[in-house]
């Protein structure tokens, strides 16, 4: 026995109070007692917010979730073996659109008016259009909406999401009564389907508030399947919520007074001005951000007062009741989670006590991470600050397999991504540095900007590490820009694995270094990345060059070790090697590790620090493993600028000699390390011709002329 229903969903919605034709994507979902579920598609056009047939309807009756966003396959079938390795970054190009920003909370609105008009059906699944087809062996992501049960809770994310998952997103009508139990199994029965067609594949649960105890529960009753849960605010935290006094009046609030109350709720749930900042650009001046955030705020808040036809009284009683047996089920249920999860907790949720409720899921789950949004309230997925997607990569989180790979499962980044990591995270180092770029020509000639650095990889560059790594957002930076090429930097596994990883909750440095590209130092890594062609970053002294000593700026700490010359003869890479300066016109040292050494109570705490590091990294071996870390004491300066060269190409292509002739390699070594100190003297030479090394002569520049960022600097 099944049953069948129809409804539409816009693929995009008009920002515009006058109504207009949208174009609608329709889907038809069953719900069948068995195990046959199925989705139909059809095209439609709505006008006015009424659906009508644009043309017959031609239904192909489909797998749901395979193929792409919007099926699902009900048939096991056996994975091949790949015999060279998949990397997903050549299937997405640097710099691609993720479209976050173009939709806002209106268009949520929007479509929820569309959804909840009333069709008698059961909850279903559907997938937004907008989502479009992802990328070849996309995992599985499962969608569970908060109380408001409409499922386009990721609506600001779709386009992103869609691209690297396989979307789908659980419809509650608003009449529906389907209790927890029902609901459970719903979602239960559809991840076993999808594991039994791709076993080794993971599947992800990204739960709601009230979607979120749903999602633990499903995990906790399925502890063999390899599930990914992610978790905004849930609502596990229900029994001592800071509204619970006034639950009770709510419904016995009469009929013609409660049009008021899901308005209120929202307010209460959600920050407006959050909401309303999606899709400002970080660009632009403080007068039009306040222009574009008034416009937004006033054109969004009178459609709140929708949310009485999402949240009608009856439905309001149900579902707070069903919130209650939700909240105490997962509760009871949370020592049998083995899952992956990541809670992302706003600080600002006045709905629920979220942030406690993070740090207690993380105590009391076997495999749990936390992400904290101070800034933002109770409806994290729909305000500004938290792009999905960002959050997943930065932690590590997307995957293809059992375990994440740095190189087969990165995805570059998109444009938003690196206009705020450069704009707003590392806005003002970049500002304040005015980076200088050089490069050498095969010819030997040195010119302004990267044209001497090969486009084709592999390219290994080599180069020196300044104080602290200032140096490393503008490199990325300029190469994103001038060359659209991501350089895959090897780092430390103290960004990884270690305390700087799990000192802060929230989504800081260390997140977004991965974003970026960073690798995790090893032989492996570096095997796989130039294997696959990449331009790969390393630097050979290390954290010891980066965390240097006083009087030790610009001197190379190298070991005695050419294995990167003989690992890049292997795939016939072009080595380039570059110097950087700049680390003294930004800061002085003041403390270094002998300093800190001098001081009690501060030494211990370090030595404990590098104690436990050590023990983190037990598989790392040699120089890494020995490396002392610790912040130095820095006094800031009146900003310079910094400078890089990159010097001429060594091409190893055909040096496959270098394998197995150890005094080759250590010459060609020596000859890079030789390189790198060039590079450095010829800077710190020049630099004393840059008329705009000062950031006040650069921002007068820009005052006068263009942008401080495009100041001249001398002549190579």
């Amino acid at each position: 026995m099944e049953s069948a229903v129809t409804f539409g969903v816009s693929p995009c919605f008009g920002i515009n109070s006058k109504p207009k034709a949208k174009h609608r994507f329709r889907v038809r979902a069953e719900r069948v007692v068995g195990d046959n579920l199925s989705v139909h598609s059809s095209d439609g056009v709505s006008v006015n917010g009424g659906s009508v047939s644009a043309m017959e309807e031609k239904e192909k009756k489909r797998s749901f979730l395979d193929g792409g966003n919007g099926s699902l396959n009900l048939k096991p079938r056996t994975e091949k073996k790949l015999v060279t390795q998949r990397v997903v970054s050549k299937e997405l190009e640097v710099l691609w659109d993720d479209g976050y920003g173009t939709n806002t909370v209106k268009d949520y609105l929007y479509a929820a008016v569309d959804m909840i008009k009333p069709d008698g059906g059961p909850p279903r699944w559907f997938c937004p259009l907008e989502c479009g087809r992802p990328i070849k062996d996309s995992p599985v992501l499962l969608f569970l909406p908060g109380l408001d049960g409409v499922g386009m809770g990721l609506i600001l994310h779709h386009k992103a999401l869609g691209k690297v998952f396989k979307v789908q997103c659980l419809h509650i009508p608003v009449q529906d009564r389907t209790p927890f139990e029902g609901l459970v199994k719903l979602v239960e029965e559809t991840i076993r389907h999808e594991h039994a067609s791709r076993p080794n594949s993971p599947i992800y649960l990204v739960g709601d508030s009230f979607g979120g105890c749903l999602a633990l529960v499903v995990a906790a009753r399925n502890p063999t399947i390899d599930l990914v849960v992610i978790l905004a605010n849930p609502a596990t935290s229900f029994g001592r919520s800071q509204l619970q006094p006034l639950f009770p009046i709510l419904e016995s609030v009469p009929d013609e007074l409660h049009v008021t109350i899901p308005y209120l709720l929202s307010l209460v749930m959600g920050d407006p001005v959050k909401m309303a900042s999606v899709g400002i650009e970080s660009r632009l001046s403080p007068m039009q951000k306040m222009k574009q955030l008034s416009n937004n705020l006033t054109a969004m808040l009178p459609l709140l007062s929708g949310m009485a036809n999402i949240m009608p009284k009856e439905t309001l009683a149900w579902k707070l009741k069903l919130l209650k047996s939700a909240s105490a089920y997962a509760n009871s249920r949370l020592h049998a989670v083995k899952a992956e999860v990541l809670v992302l907790a706003s600080d600002k949720d006045n709905m629920l006590p979220s942030q406690d409720e993070a740090q207690r899921l993380k105590s009391s789950l076997s495999n749990c991470i936390v992400r904290r949004f101070k800034d933002n309230g109770h409806t994290l997925l729909l305000e500004e600050s938290l792009n999905l997607l960002t959050v997943i990569k930065g932690t590590c989180k997307y995957r293809h397999s059992r375990k994440h790979d740095f190189i087969s499962d990165f995805l570059p980044p998109s444009m938003w991504e690196y206009r705020y990591g450069f704009d707003v995270v590392s806005g003002y180092l970049r500002f304040a540095s005015g980076a200088a770029m050089f490069s050498t020509m095969e010819d030997g000639k040195i010119v302004q900007g990267l044209a001497g650095v090969p486009n084709e990889g592999p390219v290994l560059l080599v180069g020196y590490h300044m104080l602290m790594g200032l140096e490393l957002s503008c490199l990325v930076d300029a190469f994103l820009r001038e060359k659209k090429i991501m350089v895959r930097g090897i780092a430390h596994p103290e960004l990884f694995w270690g305390k700087l990883q799990t000192s802060s909750d929230e989504f800081a440095f260390a997140d977004w270094v991965k974003v970026m590209g960073a690798l995790p130092v090893s032989a492996n890594y570096l095997f796989k990345a130039l294997s696959t062609k990449s331009h790969v970053l390393l630097y050979p002294g290390g954290a010891r060059e980066a965390l240097h000593y006083k009087g030790e700026q610009y001197k190379l700490f190298w070991p005695d070790q050419p294995e990167f010359v003989r690992m890049a003869a292997r795939f016939g890479a072009t080595i380039v090697p570059f110097g950087t300066v700049g680390e003294d016109d930004i800061a002085e040292l003041v403390l270094d590790y002998n300093d800190w050494m001098k001081i009690p109570v501060i030494n211990e705490r370090i030595k404990e620090s590098i104690r436990d590091g050590i023990r983190i990294r037990d598989e790392t071996k040699g120089e890494v493993a020995n490396q002392q870390l610790f912040i130095p004491g820095m006094l800031p300066k009146v900003p310079g600028r910094f400078y890089y060269l990159f010097g001429k190409p060594i091409t190893l292509k055909g040096r496959e000699d270098l394998l197995n002739n150890r005094e080759e390699a250590n010459k060609l070594y020596l000859q890079v390390k030789s390189g790198v100190e060039q590079c450095i003297d010829y800077l710190l030479k020049k630099r004393e011709e840059d008329p705009y090394r000062s950031i006040i002569d650069r921002t007068i520049y820009g005052a006068l002329y263009s942008s401080a960022d495009q100041a001249p600097t001398f002549k190579p």
